[in-house]
């Protein structure tokens, strides 16, 4: 199975401010790029926080007059282009975020993963969804036969139908599925064959 990674989806240029910028020019940024917030770089380019629109609202100072170090939350939460949108997708609502700076192995922001971005993943074609979940998670990361298991997919809802060798597998076709990018939820309808683990081995099953 792969995974997007925070690089496929990420937009790979990014809107950045220094410390000193001023609270009228983040808010020209903000407008004329039509983004939520704008990472804060030292002189490095290392991100040292993050200004968001929120961030304008709240500390609005009399006059306008502030910079983006007296303005910014901090520190930045950010992301690395190697990870997958999954974790991306959790970090983002752990702290609360719209926007996660992307660095590099230098520590400089390379781009910027938004929510917006993370929404495409739910626009998969049904058939691309169904081909994954049926040829890699199936056929080749469970070695299950194809025809085992019927997959259907109805605008991201998955409805897996079919029966199982064993009870062990149920959690992990389950759990797999669910992880696919686009899915939106996971129907199973699936019944079990086989004995379970224990049954299997010869050991005591059920009270002793």
């Amino acid at each position: 199975m792969r995974h997007r990674r925070v690089a496929d989806l990420m937009t790979p240029t990014a809107v950045t401010v220094g410390r000193t910028t001023s609270f009228k020019e983040i808010a020209r940024l903000l407008k004329d790029f039509d983004i939520t917030a704008v990472p804060v770089v030292d002189e490095a380019g290392h991100p040292v926080g993050v200004v968001s629109e929120a961030d304008l609202l709240r500390r609005r100072p009399a006059g306008g007059a502030a910079t983006a170090e007296q303005l910014m939350t901090s520190p930045a939460v950010t992301a690395r282009p190697e990870w997958s949108v999954v974790r991306a997708a959790r970090l983002m609502q752990r702290h609360g975020v719209k926007r996660l700076p992307v660095i590099g192995t230098d520590g400089r922001v390379t781009g910027v993963l938004s929510r917006s971005d993370l929404i495409g993943l739910f626009l998969r074609r049904d058939r691309a969804i169904q081909e994954e979940i049926v040829e890699d998670v199936l056929t080749r990361t469970l070695d299950l036969a194809p025809s085992s298991i019927t997959v259907d997919v109805d605008d991201g809802l998955v409805t897996l139908s079919g029966t199982l060798p064993w009870p062990e597998l149920l959690p992990v076709v389950v759990r797999l599925c669910q992880s696919t990018d686009g899915v939106i939820d996971v129907d199973s309808r699936l019944t079990v064959a086989g004995p379970t683990s224990a049954e299997r081995h010869g050991e005591p099953f059920g009270p002793r």
